[in-house]
């Protein structure tokens, strides 16, 4: 199976993670890596990390992961996604695990842990259509 390549630092393949300051350190193998440097950019009126930037981490992140699974010749979108939220975040460095659970023909399930420092602070699980380039 010949994988695409999702590029880590590869300046507007993904405008909205640059927007958010989101960045890949790994990709490969039906796993992701991402991070987020919390600053300014991210927070809600309450000084704290807006819920909508943690899941946009988590929905990037698990198409990265199946991203590196797709053959050349396909595509994926999102199906659907639940997030749970368990502590707030005010500062530091978000990091958001992603690994492929299942991949089948047509689907493929996924998991994200959304960590600030050791604290986990989100989980989320998805579902990703898979289609031949055309298809959509």
């Amino acid at each position: 199976r010949m994988t695409k390549e999702f590029p880590l630092k590869s300046k507007g393949f993904h405008p909205f993670g640059e927007l958010i300051g989101l960045d890949f350190i790994r990709c490969e193998g039906g796993f992701s890596r991402g991070a987020l440097e919390v600053d300014e950019r991210p927070l809600n009126p309450h000084n704290v990390v807006h819920g909508g930037v943690i899941y946009a981490m988590a929905d990037t992140g698990m198409g990265g992961a199946v991203y590196s699974c797709l053959n050349k010749d396909e595509l994926c979108a999102t199906i659907e996604i639940k997030i749970f939220y368990m502590a707030p975040v005010t500062s530091g460095r978000l990091t958001c695990d992603t690994r492929v659970v299942h991949r089948g023909k047509r689907i493929a399930i996924l998991e994200s842990e959304v960590k600030n420092g050791e604290q986990l602070v989100a989980k989320a699980t998805g579902t990703y259509s898979l289609f031949k380039v055309g298809e959509g």
